[in-house]
């Protein structure tokens, strides 16, 4: 038998066969190594291959994919209309597959105020859900000034609601029985009266007429108002032009009728609360989304008796739009988080969720007419599917304009 090492007598030294072995044993074990680093750098990625069970939430194109054990945390700003349903939303997202390892912050701000704050730079907002796409072209023009890009990377509607009057069940039978008829024109006469509830109905305990909505400069609602009531004083439910509003006599109808206006808060969900709260002594009548009436409609009636719901003659669709946005601020994974959310506002059980809020889902396969569904229960209260004359939404600079004319007439 062949010995592998010389027993010389200065010591053993390595033969030939030897050294071939120990550079047998270096390679196999670089090999190893190398196979252990292969498979760990598989399995790690293992988390986002639904094959193994991994997440298939849909990714923005050329966005990073969150690591398995990241945390990625995102602001929405939202109109507040939408409080109580996203606030389940976002509960039920914590306990789903896409949302493992994300924040989701919910941020209420007023439409326009949502749009001015990510034309300044709020580094919180990631994503934005106003009420409307009303505001859209303006918030564009002034984003794209300050950054000469488009702050929108990906956009779907999540819901729709019209615009209504609110008004409590006693004074609308009175209002009726003088007026005829709930419209932006008798709501102006009543405001103008100067004898107030006496006059419009023996009622001197009841004050003047007051009637309130949103603040048309911070939120959607409030523009919403504007622009109808120029559709409505013009007759018309398109094209509302630059001529129309510069109408001596329309502005003067406006500023009487504004000039009466209790409250502009800058928030419909507010408005809303602030008239279920404080009753008829605060406001006779708001103008705000037909979902934000559901939501607080079995509230009023514990407290102060029923209300009524009436639509207007011209109305127009609040689309509920969510943007994921194109922000300086924004990260890859957040923009990735951003949309996962949105598609999972858009499955079935999550727009369920927004119907007893007074929402009609924006994904065609739910419906709202069911038992227990409010479109059912509360049309006693006046809630319909004759939503009146709808709207197209005027072009930007019109809507820039009627703010502009709605500002100098508050002066």
């Amino acid at each position: 038998m062949t010995n592998t090492f010389n027993t010389a007598p200065d010591g053993p030294r390595l033969t030939s066969v030897g050294k071939f072995f120990i550079f047998l044993f270096i390679v196999a074990t670089l090999a190893g190594a190398y196979w252990l680093f292969l498979h760990r750098a598989h399995t790690g990625n293992a988390g986002n291959d639904p094959a193994n069970g991994g997440s298939t939430a849909l990714q923005p194109s050329g966005t990073a994919t969150p690591r398995s054990g990241d945390t990625v945390e995102i602001g929405v700003a939202y109109g507040t209309e939408k409080k109580r349903w996203l606030e389940n939303a976002v509960d039920e997202f914590a306990k789903s597959p896409e949302g493992r390892g994300i924040t989701v912050n919910l941020i209420p701000m007023g439409s326009l105020e949502g749009a001015q704050a990510v034309v300044k730079e709020d580094k919180r907002i990631n994503a934005w859900t106003p009420a409307s796409t009303l505001y859209t072209e303006t918030f564009l023009a002034d984003y794209q000034v300050k950054f000469s890009q488009n702050p929108i990377l990906k956009q779907e509607n999540l819901a729709y609601t019209p615009m209504v009057f609110i008004m409590w069940e006693q004074r609308y039978e009175a209002f009726i029985k003088k007026y005829k008829a709930l419209s932006f024109d008798t709501i102006s006469q009543a405001i103008a009266e100067p004898g107030g509830w006496d006059a419009i109905a023996g009622k001197p305990q009841w004050g003047v007429f007051k009637f309130a909505h949103t603040h048309p400069n911070q939120s959607a609602s409030g523009l919403s108002t504007l622009m109808l009531m120029g559709y409505t004083y013009h007759n018309k439910s398109k094209n509302l032009e630059l001529a129309d509003l510069l109408n001596l006599d329309f502005q003067k109808w406006l500023g009487t009728t504004e000039n009466g206006v209790s409250s502009l808060s800058n928030s419909t969900g507010k408005l809303v609360q602030e008239m279920v709260l404080k009753g008829p002594s605060s406001f006779d009548c708001v103008f705000a989304y037909e979902s934000t009436a559901i939501d607080f409609l079995q509230n009023a009636e514990g407290r102060w008796g029923k209300i009524r719901i009436v639509y207007p003659k011209y109305n127009l669709w609040n689309e509920s739009p969510y943007y994921v946005l194109n922000v300086p601020w924004s990260t890859p994974a957040q923009r990735t988080v951003a949309e996962t959310f949105m598609h999972f506002l858009l499955t079935e059980p999550i727009q369920r969720l927004s119907i007893p809020h007074g929402f009609r889902p924006a994904n065609t396969a739910v419906s709202v007419k069911f038992d227990q569904s409010p479109f059912v229960t509360y049309a006693p209260y006046g809630i319909s599917d004759d939503l009146g004359t709808i709207c197209e939404p005027p072009k930007g600079e019109v809507i820039t304009n009627l703010l502009q004319i709605w500002q100098r007439l508050q002066h």
